[in-house]
This record gives structure tokens, C-alpha cells and sequence, in this order.
């Protein structure tokens, strides 16, 4: 591992280095890592283009399967702008709560759009005219996980109102593997507003690791190929409470 820059923002713990190996993969690849080692974001450096990550991957193709002519998209939560990047041809607008992760993106990562604004991502959508994306993400992440005040009933509320009709909202979110009390109180809250939901996790070995989740929700039902979900598979997840701010 070669650090190339270190640093503590007044959001996150935040650190940048080059790698040969990620996960189980050799190759050559640099990466934005938050407190608690999380990593944000990576980069093929051999091939600047290819989405590295499972769960972007799994996000795109939800999006290209649900609706292949979409437009708009909303993006809370920038990381090193995977996202972004590969939907540079859509109309998308961006929050970023730290400014300084903006800067790493483009300082270190190539990143090349304009369309990104510092501040709170709740906030910020607020601002946006109703009914105006087919897609809402919200991919943001403390030390401390997912932000309350964007996993709440009042924020679904804002989301669905920014949302076309037929419009869906997805979350990168991260939980205990097996029955997590947080993860399963977001799927609950999001089904107080939402006619469809469906949860996907990448497996893990153990009911104690940390498993990524995308939940995804909308008002039409939701189609998916297993196969182009890169890894993600169909989880039921069980009662919980719902979130008040």
C-alpha cells in the first residue's frame, strides 16, 4: 500500500492510497477510505472506466432495467464520483456534505463534473422542483453509518415528493449480517411510503460481519436480473421500527 494523502475533515477520517490487491482482486487500484477503514470508493487505475465497486454496479443496472430511457437522477453522497461519472450523459445533480471529499475526487480520482454542491444532501433536495428524477441515491455514510435525517420518514417524504410517479430511491446502506435492528427499521419506514420494496446484500460468511445492502423502494414494481446484480442477492428482511427524525 502506497498513502498518498491523509487526512481528518470535519466530517471523516479520510485517506488515499494506491494498492495491488483489493478484496480479492490483484491489480492496480487506488482508493478513498473513510474512518473505521471503510472504503468509499476505488479506481482501476489499468482501466480508469470500469465500475470497481459491487454495489454502483448493482445500482445501474437497477436503473437500466426499471427504466432504460431515464433521465434524471439525484445523487446524495459523492465518495470519488463513480456514480457521477458513469452518468455524465443524464441530467444529474449531486450533494456533498464535505467539501473536501469533492476535492480528493477531482485532485486524485480524475474527476471531471461540475454539477455537485456542498451542503446538506436533505437540504439541497429540498430546494429541487417536485417531480423532477426518475431516480433519488442516497449514498452518504459518518463514522457512525447511514445519517439519521436521511433514513426518516420525514426525508421519504421529501424524496417521494422530488420523484416522478414511477421514480425509485436507493440506499447503499451497511447493517450487522442476519437480522439488523437499524436496516430492518429503514426497510419498515421506507414501506410506510413506498407500494414496492426489495432489499439485496452481498453474502457473507458470518452472522457477525458487516454486510452491504441496497434497499430499493418505489411506487411500481421493481424488476431485476439476479445475474447482472453483481453479486447482490434477494434478502427478506424482518419487521422493524419506524424512523422519526
Amino acid at each position: 500500500m502506497r498513502v498518498l494523502y491523509r487526512n481528518k475533515s470535519e466530517q471523516h477520517e479520510l485517506k488515499v492510497y494506491d494498492t495491488k490487491r483489493l478484496y480479492e482482486e490483484q491489480g492496480h487500484f487506488r482508493v478513498l477510505e473513510f474512518s473505521n477503514e471503510a472504503v468509499q470508493g476505488a479506481m482501476d487505475l489499468s482501466r480508469p472506466e470500469r465500475i470497481v465497486l459491487e454495489y454502483p454496479r448493482a445500482m445501474v443496472h437497477l436503473m437500466e432495467r426499471n427504466a432504460s430511457n431515464y433521465e434524471s437522477v439525484y445523487i446524495i453522497g459523492h465518495g470519488i464520483g463513480t456514480l457521477p461519472t458513469y452518468l455524465s450523459k443524464k441530467q444529474v445533480k449531486v450533494a456533498e456534505l464535505d467539501e473536501e471529499v469533492l476535492e480528493i475526487s477531482r485532485t486524485f480520482f480524475n474527476y471531471a463534473g461540475n454539477d455537485v454542491s456542498v451542503g446538506d444532501g436533505r437540504d439541497l433536495l429540498q430546494q429541487e422542483p417536485s417531480g423532477a428524477y426518475d431516480y433519488i441515491v442516497v449514498d452518504a455514510f459518518t463514522a457512525e453509518g447511514t445519517p439519521k435525517q436521511l433514513i426518516s420518514i420525514p426525508f421519504f417524504k421529501i424524496v417521494k415528493e422530488k420523484l416522478r410517479t414511477d421514480g425509485m430511491v436507493m440506499l447503499n446502506v451497511f447493517g450487522r449480517a442476519g437480522n439488523d435492528q437499524l436496516v430492518n427499521a429503514i426497510h419498515t419506514t421506507l414501506c410506510e411510503l413506498f407500494e414496492y420494496t426489495r432489499s439485496f446484500a452481498l453474502p457473507v460468511e458470518t452472522e457477525d460481519e458487516q454486510q452491504n445492502r441496497i434497499l430499493v423502494a418505489s411506487d411500481q414494481p421493481i424488476a431485476f436480473q439476479t445475474r447482472h446484480m453483481a453479486g447482490f442477492v434477494e434478502q427478506e428482511l424482518g419487521e422493524g421500527y419506524v424512523i422519526q427524525d
